[in-house]
């Protein structure tokens, strides 16, 4: 039952499908093990591939994250839209994304079913398979011990070992650890199968962790209301950049017209990790019912978080936060009085720099919102070709590392989750096939 490669691919997601199909039509002999049942992971809750189109760009929305694998990305992402054109998957216009991006739009469930195919076809897929141990030989990474569906052991032995396992924004105890004392709680956006397999596999050959406490990606959610992967993106609140976010003691704490993604990590520093979400009769009508992203599908996200059983009300003017019921624990009668305030054009708290319009069109639409996470930023320690390093530095032979399995690359801030998987997982592949050839 033991089986030789060019490379073992460990997570089939976004960068593992990318890291495996790129390899196949490269001539190597590939494994690919995912410990789910079946091939996509949280790529499938996605739909653009995008990120920062400069440097400079990239530097003003991320100026805390790794210089060398930020330019990588940058510099990676052309190669990434080729990529789907390679394998006929078609992805639509550059639309702009978060102000400062640029990306497109593709069909993730097509792009998964296409690599599945072209990995299957001439290497092998392990679904339901999990790997319970790296190999190690002289300081070098030469495969893995795994176990699969059936319940029998199998040894791969291979010249690489890519993780992509996505992340371990499932693991309660990780994300506490790595993200924020509140994370263990925070709802989770994402595929429950990433419990941070990558983390424990790449530490345990010798990699180094990093970026702990960076922050996450994730947006603000209904509170009080399941999180069903089939309404990852119908649920989440995009259109807090156009509202007012107060906490528990009635206080804005952050500039909401940032991003909701900022919002969302702003929010889990607050106490209990929650707060109030409101929005004027304009930016319902414009934001909470409209499309986030050119070309993307609109919900009436109040609407949906209400029939759903979030603590949705509608406000007819702002004296009404003052008769709050006190078994939501906020301080109705100042809000009362910052959302009046704000209405007038005054601004108290952080300023609204990218829409500093007063709300001031009756009536309030309110939402109790929290923030879940999709992936962190911190993990496995990496250079710009993907390789694994250790704590001092140095390449831990062997070992590739992409997706959500990476950290550092962001700190504070977020650029795009799909591209990063994709740049790399194809930069890993190269230095591979470098290497081979």
């Amino acid at each position: 039952m033991d089986q030789e490669a060019d490379l073992l691919v460990i997570g089939g997601g976004m960068a593992g499908l990318t890291a495996a199909a790129r390899a196949v039509r490269d001539g190597l002999r590939v494994v690919l093990v995912e410990r789910a049942p079946a091939l996509g992971g949280s790529a499938l809750y996605a739909g653009y591939l995008w990120t920062a189109p400069t440097i400079e760009a990239m530097d003003r929305a991320n100026p805390d994250g790794d210089p060398a694998l930020k330019a990588a990305l940058v510099e990676g992402f052309p190669g990434a839209v080729d990529f789907l054109r390679e394998l006929d998957v078609p992805c639509g216009p550059a639309v702009p994304i978060l102000r400062f991006g640029r990306g497109r739009q593709f069909d993730t469930a097509l792009f998964a079913e296409t690599c599945r195919k072209i990995v299957q076809d001439k290497g092998t897929v392990l679904t339901s398979a999990t790997t319970e141990k790296l190999v190690v030989e002289a300081g070098t990474v030469v495969g893995a011990r795994l176990t699969l569906a059936g319940g029998e052991a199998r040894t791969v032995t291979a010249r690489a070992t890519l993780l992509a396992t996505g992340g371990f924004q499932a693991d309660p105890d990780l994300r506490a650890d790595f993200v924020h004392a509140g994370a263990r709680e925070i709802p989770l956006r994402s595929n429950p199968f990433s419990t941070g397999d990558g983390l424990r596999l790449a530490q345990g050959a010798g990699a180094a962790a990093v970026n702990r406490h960076g922050g996450f990606y994730g947006h603000l959610v209904p509170a009080h209301v399941a999180l069903e992967p089939e309404v990852f993106v119908d649920l989440a609140l995009y259109y807090s950049e156009h509202a007012l976010l107060f906490n528990l003691a009635g206080e804005r704490f952050v500039d909401e017209t940032v991003g909701d993604h900022l919002n969302a990590m702003a929010l889990l520093d607050q106490p209990e990790g929650r707060g109030l979400l409101i929005t004027d009769a304009r930016g319902y009508r414009e934001f909470v019912t409209g499309a986030y992203v050119e070309g993307a599908p609109a919900t009436d996200k109040f609407a949906l978080a209400r029939r759903r059983g979030g603590r949705c009300v509608i406000a007819d003017d702002a004296s009404d936060f003052a008769a709050m019921p006190p078994e939501w624990g906020y301080d109705g009668a100042k809000i009362a009085e910052e959302v009046a305030r704000l209405a007038k054009g005054q601004a108290p708290g952080p300023a609204r720099e990218f829409d500093p319009r007063p709300l001031d069109e009756l009536p309030y639409y309110v939402v109790e919102t929290v923030p879940a996470i999709t992936f962190p930023f911190a993990g496995v320690r990496i250079d710009a070709r993907g390789r694994v390093l250790s704590d001092s530095g140095e390449v831990v032979r062997g070992l590739y590392a992409a997706g959500s399995d990476i950290g550092g690359l962001y700190a504070g801030a977020y650029a795009g989750g799909l591209a990063p998987a994709m740049v790399f997982a194809l930069a890993g592949v190269a230095d591979l096939v470098s290497e081979v050839r």
